[in-house]
């Protein structure tokens, strides 16, 4: 039972809408990617608090030709330099090229395959861990990996969640009320 020795927590987190403004189509460029205002505050308080950081986003722009791997690998690249600046250590990133248009996908969320991968290579118990997106399939994807969720609204205050995150999950979803537009 390999499994049993499993102990870090992890927050899971999805780009677009959760760590970076999402414009409502792709951001697709390094120009375009503009982290929110409570991003680098909230994930230092989660990283004080004992989880691992990892990104866990759907990138279909890529299988649309709207832009490359090695863009998203740029932005990546730029927000994780940005963090360690900061003290802030994203431990990994998983993205899926893929889009339902061009072809399905294991690894496109609401697919569970990102998180699961994550869980195994960071030894990561799903059980204590969140995964927090601004769509319900990030939610979805989440606990398909026996990972509880929280729905937060699109380009919504992170910050706003630490409370909650900082407490172990019950098993259960939470949603996180709208904003009241002071982003």
């Amino acid at each position: 039972m390999k499994n049993s020795n499993l102990k870090r927590k992890a927050i899971f987190l999805d780009r677009d809408g959760v760590i970076n403004h999402d414009p409502g189509d792709y951001t697709r460029s390094l120009a375009e990617f503009n982290v929110l205002p409570t991003v680098y505050e909230a994930l230092k308080a989660l990283q004080e608090s004992g989880y691992l950081l990892i990104l866990i986003t759907n990138q279909g722009g890529i299988a649309k030709g709207q832009y490359t791997h090695q863009a998203v690998d740029q932005i990546h690249g730029a927000f994780r330099q940005e963090c360690r600046s900061r003290d802030i250590e994203i431990t990994d990133v998983f993205y899926s090229p893929h889009h339902p248009d061009y072809g399905e996908s294991l690894s496109r969320k609401p697919g569970s395959l990102m998180i699961e991968r994550a869980c195994a290579k960071h030894q990561i118990d799903p059980s204590l861990s969140w995964m927090v997106g601004d769509k319900p399939r990030d939610i979805e994807a989440g606990n398909s990996a026996g990972v509880a969720g929280i729905l937060i609204p699109v380009n919504g205050d992170l910050l706003q969640l630490v409370p909650a995150l900082a407490k172990a999950p019950s098993g259960e979803n939470q949603q996180m009320p709208r904003s009241n537009g002071t982003i």
